[in-house]
């Protein structure tokens, strides 16, 4: 037994530390993380105060600020776990080119801890991102129709997409030449998806030649799920596929990065 545990104990050591430095950094330099909390939260005040009444007249669901409330929320939940990838693309693309990456490929340390300290410490950040809007929303009177079962099948999906779109914004700052193309290469998921989707209005009142990629899309899928299980929505073919497109985003995010990774560093 404990030839099988020894192995893995290094990996575990160098992936803490590595996780432990990422954090340090992010408490260093806390504009970018703070940016990307209240980007979620301004859009979630802005859309209830001004666009609330008007909007929640057009959704179907009883009219009002109220009503539009408990729509929008899991929307912007998915906002903020994409937002959440771009701090970690540019810490990913920093480290590869300043040198770091360089110079810990000399040492003796797992080479996968290194990008996996960056996932596991972009997860945790986002997470507390969810948490904080989700504060914000109750406390602007969000009153979820949820028991203990829904939030936690809510959580442990969003958990999933956060961990998904890292691995890939994780590929995003491998291959960007500096960390200001970082920024910009997660903006089509952290912007324009959730906008493409049933975040701030229902698919169906949307042309019909943008509805079909809008329904079916990974934001959209997520979204409604979510939505369902905090509100009591039915949330029919979007749970399967709400999860299958988490994996396979995931993987592909985790293969990308990993292929990029061996590379000759640049």
């Amino acid at each position: 037994m404990s030839s099988a545990v020894q192995p893995a104990t290094p990996h575990l050591r160098d992936s803490l530390t590595m996780l432990r430095r990422n954090l340090l950094h992010a408490r260093r330099y806390p504009s970018m993380t703070l940016q990307v909390a209240l980007i979620p939260v301004f859009l979630l005040l802005l859309f209830v105060y001004v666009f609330g009444s008007a909007l929640g007249a057009g959704i179907g669901q009883g009219g009002g600020r109220t009503a539009y409330l408990a729509y929008l929320v899991p929307g912007i939940l998915l906002m903020t776990a994409g937002t959440g990838s771009v701090p970690t693309a540019v810490a990913v693309c920093t480290d590869m080119a300043e040198g770091i990456v360089a110079r810990f490929r000399t040492m003796a340390i797992s080479r996968a801890s290194i990008l996996v300290g960056h996932v596991v410490g972009s997860v945790i950040q986002t997470v507390v991102n969810l948490t904080l809007v989700t504060a914000v929303a109750l406390a602007i009177g969000f009153r979820p129709d949820a028991g203990p079962a829904e939030w936690l099948a809510a959580c442990g999906l969003l958990v999933l997409f956060v961990l998904a779109l890292t691995w890939l914004s994780v590929a995003l700052g491998l291959i960007s030449r500096t960390p200001e193309g970082a920024s910009n290469a997660p903006l089509p998921i952290s912007f324009l998806l959730p906008f493409v989707s049933s975040t701030f209005v229902p698919v169906s009142s949307m042309p019909s030649w943008i509805r079909w990629f809008a329904e079916y899309q990974p934001f959209t899928t997520v979204i409604e799920t979510v939505r369902g299980l905090l509100t009591g929505t039915p949330i029919g073919h979007n749970g399967w596929m709400a999860v299958a497109w988490s994996l396979a985003i995931a993987v592909l995010g985790f293969v990308w990065s990993l292929r990029l990774f061996d590379r000759d560093p640049r």
